[in-house]
């Protein structure tokens, strides 16, 4: 390992404890920040309630009533144009993560890439503001929401990669929990505010031409630059990786020699990327299905729906807090199997006791949560102890990039139990089922000491 490579670390060591959590903490804030983007925007409030509904379909077919085949064609045509924005967003990412995250290693500017990325999905946040209740504005929509989700898995890149300047080895599981627990937390209460705030009919406010959702997006977009600051303050810059810039093609024909030498070097890191791309891919699985799970299987009203939404980011948020000591003390890797091992115990249970009511979707439904965000924080954990030193960004955009190259298993193998037995409920299993190939792929996945 070189001098380079060592000194950020050996530096932050030296720092004061108190110095050291602050360091910390103002990295973890991004994970605060920006999380609002993932659980309001994309998964509880935007899309859901606003972009997918009759206010963004033809007036005369909205008018036939929600009993009519035309009405339910049209918006599930818009489900339909959200998901290939997403799905064509999904392709630039693995297409550019590694290679963005190789030149930010090369640089010296992974802070730089982080700040522009941010901006970017700020800048996206904003202009859903204008995103009117109208069909002529739907593809700006869609648009802007699936930029934004580029913009915000570069972002992801570079800051993953940033772990390394906040942490120790014997601090990275804690470290990566914090910011992964911020993130939960951080998600659930800006989601509590928009509820408070419905509840309150918006003080009155004009909410027509959807401005409700309008200015939730606005103040997504506030919250990210009032709580992201803290990092580009106070986390230092990390160090060129000491090798020559090249340009953007140059870089996928370096990336490919990069592949082969951790083929030949470091074979467990790319193990690892395959194994945590399938079970990542079971853990996205649970949170796109879970909500139709509750509703459909277990007779869920909307309101209850929200409300086991909040508590169970709470559950994974505070889960994870605590995950991070484990980590560090019994290594990620174990933490993996252990937390891999009781999603597959509970979601089977949610499945095959699913007669008994709603109480089994609370419990299991619950402790399946109390197990996906510690795996999702010792897996960047681990990945950052096992990444060649100077090349976190790359490999971190390669994390990225195996993920989304897997990202049809979880729909494919849910599609297939509701097809084959004719009841969503067993939906479950498929998705459980992915997360138990992903177990028995890490079970290859070997750390090297040290």
């Amino acid at each position: 390992m070189t001098t380079e490579a060592t000194a950020p670390s050996h530096s932050f060591e030296t720092l004061p404890r108190r110095s050291r959590w602050g360091r910390v903490t103002a990295w973890a804030m991004w994970d605060w920040a920006t999380q609002p983007f993932n659980s309001v925007i994309i998964t509880f409030v935007f899309t859901a309630l606003y972009l997918t509904s009759e206010s963004f379909i033809d007036p005369e077919i909205a008018a036939l009533g929600e009993d009519h085949p035309a009405y339910e064609l049209a918006l599930s045509s818009l489900a339909g144009g959200l998901g290939t924005g997403l799905t064509v967003a999904g392709i630039l990412v693995a297409l550019l993560a590694p290679v963005l995250g190789q030149r930010a290693d090369t640089s010296g500017k992974r802070k730089a890439w982080l700040g522009g990325a941010t901006a970017l999905l700020v800048a996206c946040m904003v202009g859903l503001f204008f995103v009117e209740a109208s069909p002529a504005f739907f593809a700006l929509g869609v648009g802007l929401i699936a930029l934004g989700s580029v913009f915000s898995e570069i972002a992801g890149v570079n800051y993953n990669a940033l772990i390394t300047q906040v942490s120790t080895p014997a601090t990275v599981g804690r470290v990566s929990g914090l910011g992964w627990g911020l993130g939960y937390v951080g998600g659930i209460v800006a989601l509590v505010i928009v509820v408070i705030a419905d509840g309150a009919d918006w003080w009155g406010m004009d909410t027509s031409n959807g401005m409700a959702y309008r200015l939730i997006a606005l103040g997504c977009a506030l919250w990210a630059v009032v709580f992201a600051w803290p990092l580009f303050r106070y986390v230092p810059e990390a160090p060129a990786a000491g090798r020559e810039p090249v340009s953007l093609l140059a870089g996928y024909a370096r990336l490919w020699s990069d592949l082969m030498g951790l083929w030949r070097d470091a074979r467990s890191t790319l193990w690892f990327l395959l194994a945590s791309a399938i079970y990542r891919d079971g853990l996205a699985g649970v949170f796109t299905f879970g909500a139709i799970i509750a509703a459909v299987a277990f007779g869920f009203e909307p309101t209850e729906v929200i409300i086991f939404g909040i508590a169970a980011n709470l559950v994974a948020g505070v889960a994870t807090l605590f995950a991070g000591m484990v980590d560090d003390r019994i290594g990620p890797r174990r933490l993996i199997l252990i937390s891999l091992t009781g999603m597959v115990i509970a979601g089977l249970a949610v499945a095959f006791l699913h007669e008994a009511g709603a109480m089994v979707f609370w419990v299991g439904g619950l402790v399946l949560c109390l197990f996906v965000g510690p795996v999702q924080a010792a897996s960047r954990s681990l990945l950052a102890r096992v990444s060649p030193p100077g090349r976190e960004g790359e490999i971190f955009g390669l994390y990225a990039t195996t993920g989304r190259a897997v990202s049809f298993l979880a729909p494919a193998l849910w599609t297939l139990a509701i097809a084959l037995t004719g009841a969503t409920i067993w939906g479950v299993v498929g998705i459980i089922t992915v997360v138990a190939l992903g177990l028995v792929a890490m079970l290859f996945v070997k750390v090297p000491t040290g």
